[in-house]
Protein backbone atom coordinates (compact mmCIF):
# COMPACT_ATOMS: atom_id res chain seq x y z
CA UNK A 1 0.00 0.00 0.00
CA UNK A 2 1.29 3.27 -1.27
CA UNK A 3 0.02 6.31 0.73
CA UNK A 4 -0.22 9.68 -1.74
CA UNK A 5 -2.48 12.08 0.70
CA UNK A 6 -4.52 11.04 4.04
CA UNK A 7 -7.38 9.81 1.71
CA UNK A 8 -5.58 8.40 -1.25
CA UNK A 9 -3.66 5.29 -1.58
CA UNK A 10 -2.21 3.03 -4.19
CA UNK A 11 -3.55 -0.29 -3.42
CA UNK A 12 -0.48 -3.52 -3.91
CA UNK A 13 -1.73 -4.65 -6.99
CA UNK A 14 -1.23 -1.62 -9.29
CA UNK A 15 2.59 -1.46 -8.50
CA UNK A 16 4.99 -3.90 -10.05
CA UNK A 17 8.83 -4.12 -8.83
CA UNK A 18 11.07 -5.82 -11.21
CA UNK A 19 15.06 -5.25 -9.89
CA UNK A 20 17.30 -5.60 -12.86
CA UNK A 21 21.75 -4.89 -12.69
CA UNK A 22 22.60 -1.13 -12.95
CA UNK A 23 24.51 0.14 -15.42
CA UNK A 24 27.74 2.47 -15.28
CA UNK A 25 30.69 1.89 -12.99
CA UNK A 26 30.74 -0.33 -9.33
CA UNK A 27 33.35 -2.81 -9.79
CA UNK A 28 32.56 -6.57 -9.39
CA UNK A 29 29.28 -6.11 -7.06
CA UNK A 30 27.62 -4.29 -10.12
CA UNK A 31 27.65 -7.68 -12.43
CA UNK A 32 26.17 -9.93 -9.52
CA UNK A 33 23.58 -7.99 -8.04
CA UNK A 34 20.57 -6.33 -9.04
CA UNK A 35 19.98 -3.17 -7.21
CA UNK A 36 18.59 -0.70 -9.54
CA UNK A 37 13.89 -0.99 -9.38
CA UNK A 38 12.22 -0.68 -11.93
CA UNK A 39 8.74 0.49 -10.40
CA UNK A 40 5.26 0.18 -12.83
CA UNK A 41 2.07 1.41 -12.23
CA UNK A 42 -0.82 0.88 -13.94
CA UNK A 43 -2.66 4.25 -13.52
CA UNK A 44 -5.02 4.20 -16.58
CA UNK A 45 -6.55 0.71 -14.69
CA UNK A 46 -6.02 2.49 -11.52
CA UNK A 47 -9.93 2.95 -9.60
CA UNK A 48 -8.34 5.72 -6.55
CA UNK A 49 -7.61 7.92 -9.56
CA UNK A 50 -9.97 10.34 -11.19
CA UNK A 51 -10.46 11.02 -15.64
CA UNK A 52 -9.39 14.30 -15.01
CA UNK A 53 -5.99 13.45 -12.84
CA UNK A 54 -4.89 10.35 -15.35
CA UNK A 55 -4.78 13.05 -17.88
CA UNK A 56 -2.64 15.38 -15.69
CA UNK A 57 -0.54 12.45 -14.88
CA UNK A 58 0.01 11.33 -18.31
CA UNK A 59 1.14 14.69 -19.37
CA UNK A 60 3.53 14.72 -16.24
CA UNK A 61 5.32 11.41 -17.10
CA UNK A 62 5.98 12.81 -20.81
CA UNK A 63 7.64 9.23 -21.80
CA UNK A 64 7.49 7.23 -19.03
CA UNK A 65 3.73 6.43 -20.01
CA UNK A 66 3.90 3.43 -21.75
CA UNK A 67 1.18 2.44 -24.31
CA UNK A 68 -0.98 0.43 -22.34
CA UNK A 69 -1.66 3.35 -19.66
CA UNK A 70 0.88 2.49 -16.84
CA UNK A 71 3.99 4.73 -15.41
CA UNK A 72 7.37 2.94 -15.66
CA UNK A 73 10.20 4.91 -13.63
CA UNK A 74 13.57 3.04 -13.04
CA UNK A 75 15.83 4.34 -10.10
CA UNK A 76 19.40 3.47 -10.02
CA UNK A 77 20.59 6.26 -7.98
CA UNK A 78 21.88 4.34 -5.35
CA UNK A 79 23.78 0.54 -4.78
CA UNK A 80 20.80 -0.10 -2.13
CA UNK A 81 18.28 -2.05 -3.38
CA UNK A 82 15.85 -1.43 -0.56
CA UNK A 83 16.92 2.68 -0.80
CA UNK A 84 16.50 2.78 -4.94
CA UNK A 85 13.00 1.16 -4.09
CA UNK A 86 12.05 3.76 -1.79
CA UNK A 87 13.20 6.57 -4.11
CA UNK A 88 11.16 5.12 -6.48
CA UNK A 89 8.46 5.41 -4.80
CA UNK A 90 8.29 8.23 -3.63
CA UNK A 91 9.22 10.03 -6.66
CA UNK A 92 5.65 8.02 -7.90
CA UNK A 93 3.98 9.55 -5.18
CA UNK A 94 5.28 13.15 -5.96
CA UNK A 95 4.08 12.45 -9.34
CA UNK A 96 0.50 12.00 -7.94
CA UNK A 97 0.42 14.30 -5.74
CA UNK A 98 1.47 17.32 -8.41
CA UNK A 99 -1.41 15.80 -10.98
CA UNK A 100 -4.31 16.03 -7.97
CA UNK A 101 -3.71 19.83 -8.16
CA UNK A 102 -6.06 20.97 -10.51
CA UNK A 103 -4.14 24.01 -12.28
CA UNK A 104 -6.19 27.33 -12.00
CA UNK A 105 -8.22 28.72 -14.56
CA UNK A 106 -6.71 31.63 -16.28
CA UNK A 107 -9.79 34.30 -16.24
CA UNK A 108 -9.34 36.44 -19.52
CA UNK A 109 -9.42 40.33 -18.41
CA UNK A 110 -10.14 43.63 -20.45
CA UNK A 111 -6.58 45.59 -21.27
CA UNK A 112 -6.46 49.22 -19.31
CA UNK A 113 -6.73 51.99 -21.19
CA UNK A 114 -3.75 53.31 -20.39
CA UNK A 115 -1.69 50.16 -21.70
CA UNK A 116 -3.82 50.21 -24.87
CA UNK A 117 -2.59 53.94 -25.50
CA UNK A 118 0.99 53.08 -24.37
CA UNK A 119 0.84 50.63 -27.04
CA UNK A 120 -0.43 52.65 -29.87
CA UNK A 121 2.35 55.32 -28.92
CA UNK A 122 5.03 52.88 -28.86
CA UNK A 123 3.72 51.33 -31.88
CA UNK A 124 3.73 54.76 -33.56
CA UNK A 125 6.98 55.83 -32.56
CA UNK A 126 8.25 52.84 -33.98
CA UNK A 127 6.89 53.21 -37.44
CA UNK A 128 8.58 56.84 -37.47
CA UNK A 129 11.66 55.34 -36.69
CA UNK A 130 11.34 52.72 -39.63
CA UNK A 131 9.88 55.45 -41.94
CA UNK A 132 13.11 57.31 -41.16
CA UNK A 133 15.25 54.56 -42.68
CA UNK A 134 13.37 54.80 -45.90
CA UNK A 135 15.34 55.60 -49.06
CA UNK A 136 13.78 59.69 -49.75
CA UNK A 137 12.83 58.86 -52.95
CA UNK A 138 10.62 56.25 -52.12
CA UNK A 139 8.64 58.10 -49.96
CA UNK A 140 4.83 57.71 -50.99
CA UNK A 141 3.48 61.22 -50.06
Amino acid sequence: MLRITDTLEIADWELTETFVRSSGPGGQNVNKVSTAVELRFEAERSPNLSASVKTRLRKLAGRRWTLEGAIVLQVDDTRSQARNREIARERLAEMIRAALIAPKRRIATKPTLGSERRRLVAKSVRADIKAGRAKVGDVDD
